[in-house]
């Protein structure tokens, strides 16, 4: 009986030790959050150091050594026109590890202070401010991004921008819902009294109880981000065809498929294809985590 009374007991004390942890040491905890952590971090030091670490230079083309599979010489075989195809993946992940970051920052950092507005403020502002969110969602996102590149020219900032703003109605509403429930709590009247002004009350009280929902959206809307990117390249916006990119490499080498040429489309796709992975597994850890 002894035994027995004690079990729940401990149970209950290893629940409370568990909860007690911080979050990041549950984070560690997780598989499926160190899987994917690997994989960014390989994915971000490639982009840092990526010429450094590729063995051959991944612009320089060798007409003597075109197409030829995989080899101890070429690991991921070579492309139409020589180049390594395993170089160009190391250094190709610097365009997208470039633009899409600061693409979703842009858009997090927008989308977080106007769903702060909407949510707390509400009346007027959210009711006009919120029809506006609501045509802009009813459009596709990718029609939209294509009208203003074309409209404005292909760069990278160009691309940062667009997406940014295409993000910020998305994550406002999501910010939104969350503050609306923040609203409901005991500690907004409490700041209200003590002469807190509106902006403190968003941004000093609000915010920091918010963040974890900011937080998964970051992650989330960061691996939309990259796969915008990687389409915006294989359709050919705003990239030199010389400069490694594996949007831009697939939609070079894809026609080659038929003839047996499979690796020089396979390796970038599966790069993009990982690295959506490695966000998702972080996201969908991080959102565990915080939710308890």
């Amino acid at each position: 009986m002894t035994d027995l009374a004690a079990r729940p007991a401990e149970v209950s004390g290893r629940d409370a030790r568990h909860a007690a942890l911080p979050a990041w040491r549950l984070l560690l905890r997780r598989p499926a959050f160190i899987v994917g952590a690997v994989i960014l971090i390989f994915w971000i030091v490639c982009a840092i150091f990526g010429t450094a670490i590729a063995p051959h230079d991944p612009t320089q083309p060798q007409l003597l050594a075109t197409n030829q599979p995989l080899s101890a010489a070429h690991w991921f075989g070579t492309d139409q026109l020589g180049r390594d195809v395993f170089s160009r993946v190391i250094v190709g992940s610097r365009a997208i590890l470039i633009v899409a970051p600061l693409a979703t920052v842009l858009g997090t950092v927008l989308g977080t202070a106007l769903g702060l507005a909407l949510g707390y403020l509400g009346g007027v502002l959210d009711a006009l401010v919120g029809r506006l969110v609501e045509a802009l969602l009813a459009l596709p996102a990718v029609i939209i991004i294509f009208l203003f590149i074309v409209a404005v020219g292909a760069t990278s900032l160009t691309e940062i921008v667009v997406i940014g703003f295409i993000f910020t109605p998305l994550i406002a509403r999501t910010v939104r819902s969350a503050v609306q429930v923040e609203s409901q709590l005991d500690y907004l009247p409490a700041a209200r009294l003590l002469g807190d002004g509106r902006a403190r009350v968003m941004f000093a009280e609000i915010l920091p109880n918010v963040m974890p929902t900011v937080l998964v959206e970051f992650t989330v809307r960061l691996g939309y981000a990259i796969f915008t990117v990687a389409t915006l390249a294989f359709l050919g916006f705003g990239v030199d065809p010389s400069t490694p990119n594996w949007g831009s490499d697939i939609y070079a080498n894809y026609g080659v498929i038929g003839a047996g040429y499979w690796w020089e489309t396979l390796f970038p796709a599966l790069a993009i294809a990982s690295l959506v992975v490695a966000i998702n597994l972080v996201a969908d850890s991080i959102e565990r985590v915080l939710a308890g």
